[in-house]
């Protein structure tokens, strides 16, 4: 039995709403599940408002929507900046803001993110399978599935593991970003970057769409395509000695499993390209 939009609509939609934003003192508008949907009536709902002040005037950041020159292109390409949603049209409020897809957040304004509505990013989840000190693979005791191993990076904020991600720099491609972000955060100073370059230079599609990311708000949410990367033979990317760049606390080949509770909603990503290699979770 397939699940009710909304239900499916929740699932992606949890972390980012009552508590407290992260670094600040603003607490969310409580919002109950069924409030969560634009489209059902939630009487009273007053959010506050909250742009980090770090956020003005920053060149990768929108300006105000107060600003007058500022005339964003909503749903389009707006010259080299990606305002389009991978969750399909997304509307706009009375004043103008962007309204997130998945629903209410209990919180207007940017937040932490750069951009009024999709703010994009890419994930590159590079894999090998689990191998014994003779080079043969190791299957798990439970499902006798091959186990399979994930470059996981540990994030400064919340400390939660999680695949490495960028923000997509505007009028770059996707894939130059998934390259990017893997030598600058689970690489360091890794000097044979051309077999990086030929090992990135293809991959499989295995997620586009919304992130269940603790910044989003009402009106300013992260979006990200993510790319598998597998090394097969683990001759490649998968021989590499990890170490983890400044954007990041640390970094592991990480036994994937069910049981692995990663930020955002990486769980449910990293679990698609499980299914797409047939390994064990």
């Amino acid at each position: 039995m397939s699940k009710s939009p909304l239900i499916a609509t929740m699932i992606r939609h949890t972390t980012c709403r009552n508590n407290v934003y992260p670094r600040s003192d603003v607490k969310r508008f409580s919002v109950p599940d069924e409030k969560l949907p634009w489209s059902v009536i939630y009487t009273g709902y007053e959010p506050p408002s909250y742009t980090a002040p770090h956020i003005n005037g920053q060149i990768w950041a929108d300006p105000d929507l107060q600003n007058a020159e500022f005339k964003p292109q909503w749903n389009a390409l707006d010259g080299k900046i990606n305002r389009v949603s991978y969750n399909g049209e997304y509307k706009l409020d009375e004043g103008g803001h962007p309204l997130n897809p998945m629903g209410r957040t209990g919180l207007r304004g940017r937040g932490l993110l750069g951009r009024w509505g999709p703010n994009h990013a890419a994930d590159p989840i590079v894999t090998r399978w689990k191998r014994d000190g003779q080079g043969n693979i190791l299957k798990s005791q439970i499902t006798s599935k091959n186990i399979l191993q994930m470059v996981a990076i540990q994030r400064h904020d919340n400390k939660m593991w999680a695949i490495p991600w960028g923000m997509v720099d505007p009028g770059e491609k996707v894939n130059a970003t998934l390259r990017r972000e893997f030598m600058e955060e689970a690489l360091d100073s890794f000097k044979d970057k051309d077999m990086v370059e030929d090992f990135f230079a293809t991959g499989t599609e295995v997620y586009k769409g919304y992130v269940d990311d603790y910044r989003n708000t009402d009106n300013a949410w992260i979006e990200t395509v993510a790319y598998n990367y597998h090394d097969e033979s683990g001759e490649h990317v998968g021989k590499l000695e990890l170490s983890a760049g400044d954007d990041a606390a640390g970094v592991q080949w990480m036994d994937v499993d069910s049981g692995k509770q990663l930020h955002a909603n990486h769980s449910f990503i990293v679990q698609k390209v499980v299914e797409l290699l047939n390994a064990h979770w």
